[in-house]
């Protein structure tokens, strides 16, 4: 089925999945402390020949405030699941990142293990019984065996020879021009980089020249001595083998250090396993990345972005005998608008198959390594992720999440038919409590999009009551929400609320014009695509009670959220989450400046007048909206300094607000947060619309 065909069958207004209604025993929607109880199935691994899958399974220790992460095995007959999966690391360990030998008789993983320096362990798959982890001698990073078994690639980054080992060590720039009187009086930093700080980081970053470098190592597959390939000043990323163990292909960036810098510019290098110096595979505009060689070795395949914004294709070029592309290449997603991600080849070379956002959901795609049409090979509203495919290409796993199940692995053959699920590690908790399911829901905007939406009604829905809705808004902007597992959203659901989940302009899915169709209008542009949606909404739905709205999202969501309660009237409480005010001082702080220098035309001289008008600071006089303004206090991306002059300026003109400050958490706390904090924001968010929207309402409809 090809993008045209699969989208011409969701052009309906509404399509209406059956709900999921209470049974015997279930009394209860999801509540904030049912996040403890999930388990999520990642990191897939098919063994080459097709008999096992190997996968982490996540879970929460709630008592250690804490998540932990194991490997388990679900063996498979003729591609169909054999038994129960089962635990294969240690439950007192964390383990992760499953990979296989080439003949599937090792299987590897990263695990911290006491003082062990080492993270990298092995595992003996080809034996009745699992013995110890072990390590292989001379393996220092996650391993990349060449296809005849013979070696083992990895990076890692060397220790620098004048390197002193000290915690402080690039807290100093080089380059600094200030001197330093007493180093072991002075604790504190000199910058002269432009990038200092990363979000998800505890502290600042070193200065670059103390920062090393990924390279890239080969050893012996019994072990032994590594051999050091690569010395270049910049990262080695995305390794993988030429199918006559000879080569090596990586992807790399000469520049990456030049934070001035405006378009990507990723090569693909190629390197002899014997050593020598690495060479160019192609010089082309752009970032290429993700190579991966045909089973035969003939040909390569990687992804293509020309510029940023624009849209990434899957191109493959015929391989020359020292590992470089041939002037003949082929560009075959060139009439497909998705964004392919890294992609896998058949066993005979024939087609390619990648994963792809498509809507609000995820699935595998596949194409003729020759060109043509692009089919979807999965299909559903679900969000597929971790695609692995036997040898022969005859069976493939992942993991797969929709609106009421969390993820779980699925088995099936390598066309997508006779799936299976393998697992049920959230069976229990969901014959606990009820769930809503979404229905789906379109609207045309003034320039034609169409724009889509989803609806999950509240639990114990009655037709004859009204009801309060909350309309939640995506990060990104070039993200999206689809036909996944919200907490969030069955929180609220249990908590007696519609809510409204959308994709306007800017989202990813629905192809590059509609993504960014934003650019210079964040906040002009898509603000029509929720108020057009609410409207649709209270159309469809006259239970809702449009009295009773409130508004919630986080990152552009926040920013979306606090623009829309200082433009319109059309809200009656409010949670904004790492959210911008004033993008201003945003620019200046956040550890990613060149995303308004890109979607805002400039920094904010050479474009202050857009920066002070997109900025919903320049209008929070007209906020009526009671406000929780939350944030983490490590969030590097949006940083705290725009909540807290959105909180004050709602305070100072008398608006109910609160503002939340997260310990030990960055701008990701609402999905890799720690887990007690985590479940602290679902409770906060559920209680302020509760209170603003259901409680107090009500207080003033029985005055009335």
């Amino acid at each position: 089925m090809d993008y045209r065909s699969v989208k011409g069958a969701c052009t309906a207004t509404l399509l209406a999945f059956v709900l999921v209604t209470p049974v015997a025993g279930q009394s209860r929607g999801f509540a904030p402390t049912d996040y403890y109880r999930l388990s999520n199935v990642g990191q897939v691994a098919m063994a080459p020949s097709g008999d096992l899958v190997a996968f982490t399974v996540t879970t929460v220790a709630e008592a250690e405030n804490r998540r932990h992460r194991e490997i388990w095995i679900q063996r498979l007959e003729a591609g169909r699941p054999s038994g129960d999966p089962y635990r294969l690391t240690s439950p007192t360990e964390e383990s992760s990142d499953p990979a296989w030998s080439p003949d599937g008789a090792l299987l590897s993983f990263k695990s911290k293990r006491g003082d062990d320096p080492n993270d990298v362990w092995f595992l003996r798959m080809d034996t009745a019984a699992v013995g110890e982890a072990f390590h292989i001698a001379g393996v220092e990073g996650a391993p990349r065996w060449s296809p005849d078994g013979s070696r083992i690639a990895f990076t890692r980054v060397p220790e620098a020879p004048d390197a002193d080992g000290s915690e402080r060590e690039g807290w100093i720039a080089e380059d600094a021009v200030t001197l330093t009187l007493d180093p072991d009086r002075f604790d504190g930093r000199v910058i002269t980089s432009l990038r200092y700080k990363r979000d998800g980081t505890s502290d600042l970053l070193p200065d670059p020249s103390a920062r090393g470098k990924r390279q890239l190592f080969v050893v012996p597959s019994e072990g032994g001595e590594s051999r050091q390939l690569t010395r270049g000043p910049f990262d080695v990323d995305d390794v993988t083998w030429a199918a006559n163990s000879l080569h090596l292909f990586f992807a790399g960036d000469e520049l990456e250090d030049d934070a001035y810098r405006t378009e990507p510019d990723v090569d693909l290098w190629v390197v002899s396993a014997a050593g020598g110096s690495a060479r160019r595979v192609a010089d082309a505009p752009g970032s290429q990345r993700s190579p991966v060689v045909s089973p035969d070795g003939t040909r390569l395949a990687w992804l293509t972005t020309s510029q940023r914004g624009a849209e990434t294709d899957v191109w493959v070029a015929e391989l020359g005998p020292d590992g470089t592309t041939g002037t003949a290449s082929t560009n075959v997603t060139e009439n497909w608008p998705l964004e392919p991600g890294p992609v896998q080849w058949s066993a005979d070379g024939l087609t390619i198959t990648w994963g792809a956002r498509i809507g609000g959901n995820v699935h595998a795609f596949r194409t003729a390594a020759s060109g043509g049409g692009v089919q979807q090979v999965t299909e559903g509203d679900r969000q597929l992720r971790d695609l692995s495919l036997s040898r022969d290409g005859a069976v493939m796993a992942y993991a797969a999440t929709d609106v009421t199940s969390p993820v779980e692995l699925f088995v099936a053959r390598g066309d997508g038919s006779e799936e299976v699920q393998a697992t049920a590690f959230n069976d229990a908790l969901a014959r606990e409590i009820t769930l809503m399911d979404a229905e789906r829901i379109t609207w045309t905007v003034q320039d034609g999009s169409q724009v889509e939406g989803w609806i999950i009604k509240p639990v114990g829905f009655d037709a004859g009551r009204r009801y309060p809705l909350v309309l939640k808004i995506h990060g990104g902007p070039h993200s999206a929400y689809g036909n996944r597992f919200f907490p969030t959203f069955h929180v609220l659901s249990a908590a007696g609320f519609f809510v409204l989940y959308t994709n306007p302009r800017g989202s990813a899915g629905y192809g590059n014009a509609f993504e960014y169709a934003t650019r210079g209008q964040w906040g002009i542009l898509d603000r029509e695509d929720f108020l057009t949606g609410l409207d649709a909404t209270l159309a469809r739905y006259p239970e809702v009670d449009p009295d009773r709205l409130g508004v919630s999202g986080g990152s552009y969501g926040g920013f979306m959220t606090n623009w829309l309660t200082a433009t319109t009237d059309r809200f009656s409480a409010a949670v904004t989450s790492r959210s911008i005010s004033n993008w201003e001082s945003w620019w200046g702080t956040s550890d990613v400046p060149g995303l308004t220098e890109f979607e805002f035309g400039g920094a904010p001289w050479e474009q202050r007048d857009l920066y002070r008008r997109l900025s919903p600071i320049s209008y929070v006089e007209n906020v009526t909206a009671p406000t929780l303004v939350i944030h983490s206090e490590h969030d590097y991306r949006t940083p705290m300094q725009d909540a807290e002059q959105w909180y004050l300026s709602l305070k100072k003109r008398g608006i109910p607000a609160e503002l939340v400050r997260y310990p030990r958490s960055s701008h990701g706390l609402s999905r890799t947060g720690e887990p007690w904090l985590l479940v602290d924001r679902l409770e906060r968010i559920r209680s302020w619309f509760v209170h603003f929207l259901i409680d107090e309402a009500g207080a003033v409809t029985a005055s009335r």
